[in-house]
């Protein structure tokens, strides 16, 4: 009877120190439960679940779903950015002002280094346009002298506007207005001699800006390429296509032209080009009906 009391306890005593071992282990962490397993624990770095099942890799839709912008045009510069972002504000300007589309988005590109400018990133001026009587909220910014007075705007499309009115409602740029809807060269030029920049190179700059990445069609889309002032538009002399090419390292006028049936003469009259000097990421129509 002693015998079998004795063994009874024993086995007690061993369950005893079995549970116990159990709780020390879990407590100590030395060893994980499949809840606990991290990445590094396993060869595949497939992530998983709690209950160690696997969680499929993200799709490209679902990446694109949950962040839009990473289906946004890729541009190759700047300048085309800035184009494609305010180009739509430049044509209803210029339908609403009489402002060329083209000198506009050209002088915002050169003004604002194509929105980002240290003047332009703190305070939506796209033009270089000072105080001069604003009464509206200011920055300060070192441009002819220390710390000169610039308007600020709580949108670009505000300075656009500023820039509109401040052009037509002084005398100084009146006669601009006489000029051709479509006379970009004749604007560029009447702006540095209005006094509306002091670099004498300002019309150039200006040409060539607009010129490389063809900114006078956004005026013929204004103005529809019909007449204006009972004469033919510009553009209706030569007959475009949708067809634009993308200038690449190595392209020449040459090149371009035997690709797309053309003569290098043809290539430069449809395109207005002056010379033979490509630049890359220059848009040439190539294609005449």
């Amino acid at each position: 009877m002693k015998g079998r009391i004795f063994i009874a306890v024993l086995v007690s005593g061993l369950v005893l120190s079995s549970c116990g071992s159990k709780k020390k282990i879990a407590k100590s962490g030395k060893y994980r439960t499949h809840e606990t397993v991290t990445y590094n624990d396993r060869r595949d770095n497939s992530p998983r679940r709690n209950d160690n099942t696997v969680v499929p890799n993200p799709t490209r839709e679902d990446v694109n779903a949950k962040n839009p912008t990473a289906n946004a045009p890729v541009f190759e510069d700047n300048n085309e950015w800035y184009i494609y972002e305010y180009s739509q504000i430049a044509k209803d300007e210029m339908a609403l002002y009489g402002i060329p589309a083209s000198i506009t988005l050209a002088q915002g590109i050169l003004e604002s280094s194509a929105g980002k400018g240290k003047l332009t990133l703190k305070s939506n001026n796209h033009f270089g346009i000072k105080c001069n009587g604003w009464e509206g909220e200011k920055v300060y910014h070192d441009d002819d002298t220390y710390q000169e007075c610039f308007r600020k705007y709580k949108d670009p499309k505000y300075s656009f506007r500023d820039h509109s009115l401040f052009l037509k409602d002084r005398r100084r740029y009146s006669a601009l207005f006489n000029l051709k809807k479509d006379d970009y060269k004749g604007w560029a030029y009447g702006l540095k001699k209005a006094g509306y920049a002091t670099d004498p190179r300002y019309p150039a700059k200006l040409i060539s800006i607009i010129e490389r990445y063809q900114l006078q069609r956004f005026d013929d889309e204004v103005l529809g390429n019909g007449s204006r002032d009972g004469l033919p538009s510009r553009e209706t002399k030569v007959d475009y296509t949708s067809i634009r090419y993308t200038v690449r390292k190595g392209d020449t006028l040459y090149s371009i032209s035997k690709r797309y049936n053309l003569t290098i003469e043809e290539l430069k009259s449809i395109n207005k080009l002056r010379s033979d000097n490509l630049a890359i990421g220059q848009k040439l129509y190539v294609k005449t009906f």
